[in-house]
């Protein structure tokens, strides 16, 4: 009998102007990974500036690494990014503006993941 897998929910709403918040989460996600369990990442407000395109490379600190990074590797290890999309529409941003694997969506995608966690982090 296998062990069911570990649903995360990591919900962020800070920018790159708190780097070193932001950085930690997304090593956090990543780990959560590697542990085999399946983890999303929610942006709102200011934490949808960190899908842009480019965005991540201006976000780093110190002994870190940097946002672009760390949000590949967690995009290309199964990791779920959504960001929302009442958000990115208030920013005039377009969803071609985003990184390649974000999801823009709304709030009953959002409630859906949420009921499905078995934990959520608000960061």
């Amino acid at each position: 009998m296998s062990e069911e897998v570990q649903k995360l929910v990591y919900i962020a709403h800070d920018g790159g102007d708190k780097a070193e918040k932001v950085l930690t989460l997304f090593a956090l996600a990543n780990i959560g990974i590697s542990m085999e369990s399946e983890v999303t990442v929610i942006l709102f407000g200011e934490a949808t500036r960190l899908a842009y395109k480019g965005y991540g490379k201006t976000v780093a600190s110190l002994d870190r690494l940097p946002m672009d990074r760390l949000m590949r590797d967690f995009l290309d290890n199964g990791g779920k990014i959504l960001i929302c999309l009442p958000c990115i529409k208030s920013r005039q941003v377009d969803l071609s503006m985003l990184v390649e694997g974000v999801e823009a969506t709304t709030g009953t995608v959002v409630n859906d993941a949420i009921l499905e966690a078995d934990k959520v982090i608000g960061w």
